[in-house]
């Protein structure tokens, strides 16, 4: 592919992106694949190691802020008819219940995600604590001449240390795991803004 037909296939997938986005990836890799060439690179050379215009699209739509997507999308693009003013303001009994419960609804998953997540950590910090609680005392039993009692108290505490380090493992796993929900669930609703079709 020559460095027009990557330019060209490359402002295709990012249709519906803000217009300032578009041209400022276009120029970018433009600018790119002429630095390339100079380099002694050929056309074909210079766009293959780039990527495909899709990947290039997919990582512009994650680095562009979900409230700059909204505003470019919301924001009319040409002055509104009466006939669609009325329609809005007579629609609004139904559509905004939607889009508030939508928006409650996406911001409550989110939260109880996270929640379950910081339950998990702090779960975790408790079995760490009282590990060290138990050794402590233990071993105050034991210097009090209660032998049992402080090994047994010793051997709990062990046991919750080792809990708390088994399970700091399954918070690090939780944690990422929250981390690229969060960023595949923006994503979709970038996508789902910009137009599917747009970023295929």
């Amino acid at each position: 592919m020559n460095k027009t037909e990557f330019l060209e296939a490359l402002e295709k997938a990012l249709a519906g992106l803000p217009r300032e986005d578009v041209t400022e990836r276009v120029n970018f890799y433009s600018e790119m694949i002429d630095d390339r060439l100079e380099e002694g690179l050929t056309e074909e050379q210079a766009t293959a190691d780039l990527g495909s215009a899709e990947e290039i699209a997919l990582q512009t739509l994650e680095d562009i802020p979900l409230a700059r997507l909204v505003k470019d999308k919301v924001t009319p693009k040409r002055r509104m008819k009466a006939w669609e003013i009325v329609l809005l303001v007579l629609g609004f009994p139904v559509w905004f219940p939607l889009v508030v419960t939508a928006f409650v609804l996406l911001v409550a998953l989110y939260l109880v995600l996270w929640v379950l997540v910081g339950c998990l950590w702090i779960i975790d910090v408790s079995f760490a604590l009282a590990g060290v609680g138990g050794i402590a005392a233990g071993v105050m039993s034991i210097c009090r001449g209660e032998a049992t009692n402080g090994l047994m108290l010793i051997g709990a505490g062990l046991l919750l240390i080792g809990l708390a380090v088994f399970l700091y493992f399954a918070c690090i796993a939780a944690t990422k795991g929250a981390v690229k929900l969060t960023k595949k669930t923006a994503l979709w609703i970038k996508t789902l803004i910009v137009g599917k079709e747009k970023t295929k």
